[in-house]
């Protein structure tokens, strides 16, 4: 029998699966989960070797992610993914659109390193350095981490307390997990995939973000022409933790419509 992820549902109402990012596990949506819940029933993946999901023998690829998430998703249902979340929720839609509702990408980039027709990413070596600090300190690396993507909230030392209590409540994520990420996020390129995706689309960005720069808003948009965007002048790459209210609320207007 395969190996199936963790995940955990809240709420009630129309489906919405939400897809954490990379190097960490669902438990960074707990906040979230709860200002959906009256609205949704919300399922909380963690993706293979992080948190309490078992990591698979196969090919750590964005394939396998994608087959994992849709082996214990709901039939159809709207998906919200976070950073490298962003990119298997648009995999999704755009190789299983029968599955997907409506697509919510936050702080994500079809492209996550740079390179000379796509300069507003991430540096390679960037990158490389932050999975060698996570494998040689993981907590201290991620609470620096943390830090910066709650960068505008007047309650940031109470959020990175909230965190740190949540995010290491099972442990660290297994190395393979780590580097077959790392690959996902260094080698896929669905610039041209999202020109299939026909769902309706929010994607949402932080002004501050060192990781996914503002500026690929103009050319994702480009890819996607009928999408909604929101910027977030004062958050960072996690303004679902920094401006938790302000997140929800636009979430609920553009699932509501």
């Amino acid at each position: 029998m395969a190996l199936k992820p963790f995940f955990e549902q809240v709420g009630a109402g129309p489906d919405l699966v939400l897809i954490h990012g990379w190097g960490i596990h669902g438990g960074i949506f707990e906040n979230l989960c709860e200002s959906l819940a009256p609205h949704f029933r919300v399922t909380n993946i963690d993706l293979p070797g992080f948190g309490r999901s078992p990591l698979p023998s196969e090919d750590y690829t964005i394939d396998l992610l994608a087959r994992q998430v849709l082996d214990v998703a709901p039939d159809n249902a709207h998906y919200l993914g976070w950073s490298m979340g962003g990119l298997i929720a648009s995999y999704i839609a755009a190789h299983h659109s029968g599955r997907v509702n409506k697509l919510i990408t936050v702080a994500s980039n079809p492209r996550f390193i740079n390179d000379s027709d796509w300069p507003h990413a991430m540096q390679e070596k960037v990158l490389d350095n932050f999975v060698s600090l996570l494998e040689e300190d993981y907590e201290s690396t991620l609470i620096r981490f943390l830090a910066i993507q709650t960068l505008g909230s007047e309650t940031q030392k109470k959020d990175i307390q909230s965190l740190r209590n949540t995010v290491f409540l099972h442990g660290h994520p297994a190395k393979a997990a780590l580097r077959g990420g790392l690959n996902i996020l260094k080698e896929v390129d669905l610039r041209e995939v999202l020109r299939n995706v026909e769902h309706d689309t929010l994607r949402i960005y932080g002004r501050l973000d060192g990781l996914v720069p503002v500026k690929a808003a103009e050319r994702i948009a480009e890819l996607l022409p009928e999408s909604k965007e929101v910027i977030f002048r004062k958050a960072s790459h996690a303004p679902f933790l920094s401006h938790r209210e302000e997140f929800t609320e636009e979430v609920l207007s553009f699932l509501k419509k």
